[in-house]
């Protein structure tokens, strides 16, 4: 229970604070002392039943024979099922033999095991020769930023290191797209689909901005008496409890919904695929409405030489994973809605940003440079966040690229009203200063582009 003393800010809180996370620190460094003990002991455990089995006529049989035996023995100890065990084993194995020096890394304090972890599924896809200069190029990204946010990158760097092309790869990948039903509880189930990346981020992104238009308008449409329904009869929340005839008021039937984003979202998916038309929408029996006008927006890199048609590396969509090049060039070319950026593929310099919303110039800038919230840890691609003044407008801020970064809501709403403070240094980098004083540097992300700085004429004005 917080005591009277320890009102947010005084120096009562700050040094209770200050206790817990010192605290934690030191339990981390024992975890994580613990946990690399406990990995070398579990490769040296499969490792013995490798060893053991070497002379055996039947050595693959006898030697699954014995790591059995000893994932059971160790499951005892453990308290865990001898086949989650074995798992580990064989996961302790791939970290000391393939990455020997991510676990050094993690051991020095230079990484984390979130980071070992990462470098492991993303190198997953490399042959093991080609694993130990996987690792020793992915430590230095890691060393610079946390797992969530280096995940990206070094599965991009996997592609990119891979004998076959990303192209190829993708093509036998997508033989495997379908969507399957898998039965839960209480009459609900799940829907699942496997497609293509760039599909299910777009499709994504769609019912995401559709939902929260719902929820954003929900005063302004009661107000006007306007409604929304399931079909032509009803209106429900997720629990079915508001539900509107036709002679029921439309303001109210508006203002008695109370569903969430997530529930809202998984309404209007549901209306799309049984009707093809939002039920949600308001004008849904004349034409397409506000809800049927909203499309799809993800952020995409695409480096000047896949552009021009090569399929051997992937292209980055950013905040989440790799897409094949042939993909990329299809969506730059054929969408309008699509913000298009082309790198250079060495220097990574910008040969050309266009886009046919018109975009401002500053704000495709930042979008580029960014990639994604700037609070350390976020990964909320930039199309999805907000363009906040370090200093505030009223305060004299300017609105200038060495004043503006992006946040994504959550992370602004916390720099306007706790004790975080940030300002923002050259070429980008953010130097966030906690409520106990720590400072925590967020460099700029590593560049999918790079800007250079070009020459301008005399009379050429200045770019914003």
């Amino acid at each position: 229970m917080t005591t009277p003393a320890e009102t947010p800010g005084s120096d009562a809180f700050l040094a209770s604070l200050a206790e817990v996370v010192h605290g934690v620190e030191g339990v981390g460094r024992d975890l994580a002392a613990a946990q690399i003990a406990e990995i070398r002991w579990l490769a040296a455990a499969g490792a013995l039943a490798e060893r053991a089995a070497s002379g055996s006529p039947a050595r693959v049989r006898e030697q699954d024979m014995l790591l059995r035996s000893v994932a059971a023995e160790l499951a005892g100890v453990m308290g865990f099922a001898d086949r989650t065990i074995q798992r580990r084993i064989d996961e302790a194995r791939t970290i000391v033999d393939d990455y020997p020096t991510a676990l050094e890394a993690w051991a020095d304090g230079r990484i984390i095991r979130g980071h070992v972890m990462a470098i492991v599924d993303a190198g997953s896809i490399l042959p093991p020769e080609l694993r130990g200069a996987f690792a020793d190029a992915a430590i230095t990204r890691c060393e610079r930023d946390i797992p969530s946010r280096v995940r990206g990158e070094l599965e991009i760097l996997a592609q990119h290191m891979h004998p076959r092309s990303f192209a190829e790869r993708h093509e036998e990948a997508a033989a495997g797209r379908c969507v399957r039903v898998i039965p839960g509880r209480d009459g609900m189930s799940d829907l699942i689909a496997t497609m293509p990346t760039a599909l299910v981020e777009g499709a994504y992104d769609r019912l995401t901005r559709m939902a929260r238009a719902v929820v954003d308008t929900r005063d302004q449409r009661a107000a006007a008496g306007l409604t929304f329904g399931l079909g032509d009869a009803q209106v429900a929340d997720s629990a079915g409890a508001a539900t509107a005839g036709e002679g029921e008021s439309r303001a109210e039937a508006v203002s008695t919904d109370a569903r969430t984003t997530d529930q809202v979202r998984a309404d209007i998916l549901a209306d799309l695929l049984l009707a093809g038309t939002p039920a949600l929408d308001d004008t849904r029996d004349t034409s397409a409405g506000p809800l049927g006008k909203i499309r799809a927006r993800i952020q995409v890199v695409i480096p000047a030489h896949a552009l021009a048609g090569d399929d051997h590396d992937a292209c980055d969509l950013v905040g989440r994973s790799p897409i094949d090049a042939a993909t990329a060039r299809q969506l730059a070319a054929g969408n309008t809605q699509w913000e298009r950026l082309v790198t250079h593929p060495v220097t990574g310099a910008v040969l050309a940003v266009d886009s046919y919303r018109v975009p401002e110039k500053m704000r495709r800038y930042l979008q580029a440079r960014d990639q994604h919230c700037r609070f350390p840890g976020c990964r909320q691609a930039a199309v999805r966040c907000e363009v906040d003044h370090n200093v505030d407008h009223a305060l004299g801020g300017k609105t200038h690229i060495c004043n503006l970064c992006h946040l994504c809501q959550r992370h602004h709403s916390m720099k306007q009203f706790t004790c975080w403070r940030v300002r923002q240094l050259k070429g980008g980098v953010l130097e966030w200063t906690s409520p106990l004083g720590r400072i925590y540097r967020e460099d700029a992300p590593t560049p999918a582009v790079a800007f250079t700085p070009a020459a301008a004429s005399p009379t050429e004005a200045a770019p914003f």
